[in-house]
């Protein structure tokens, strides 16, 4: 994982709470951290957390629409121009996406909350 997340000016630094692991109560979070837009991606990989905003124009994936996990919780889509990723790499796969990826941010678990990682 590449400290890229890190570059946002926005970041927020490793230990920062990002939710309680109850608030999740589907397979997709967004979360705002004081203006540094996060979404939590939970699928057959894990649990994952990428900066949410597509590569393709840098709106978040989420904007027009929740669902944005296939049902088989493989892919993620982009609700605005249809760029498809990897949830589990945040690798493009499709439209938009492709030759591009989301940015990943390292995420912790401790004492039930959602909680930024040290690089």
């Amino acid at each position: 994982m590449s400290g890229a997340w890190r570059a946002i000016p926005s970041a927020p630094e490793p230990g920062a709470r990002i939710c309680l692991e109850a608030e999740m109560t589907g397979p997709v979070h967004g979360c705002d951290l004081g203006g540094f837009p996060v979404l939590l991606v939970r699928s057959a990989g894990g649990l994952r957390a990428y900066v949410n905003a597509c590569p393709h124009q840098h709106l978040p994936l989420d904007w027009r629409s929740s669902g944005i996990l296939s049902p088989d919780g493989v892919s993620l889509r982009c609700s605005n121009h249809d760029a498809r990723f990897d949830a589990a790499t945040g690798e493009g796969t499709g439209g938009y996406g492709a030759g591009c990826a989301l940015i990943q941010v390292p995420i912790e678990i401790r004492g039930g909350e959602v909680i930024v990682g040290g690089v």
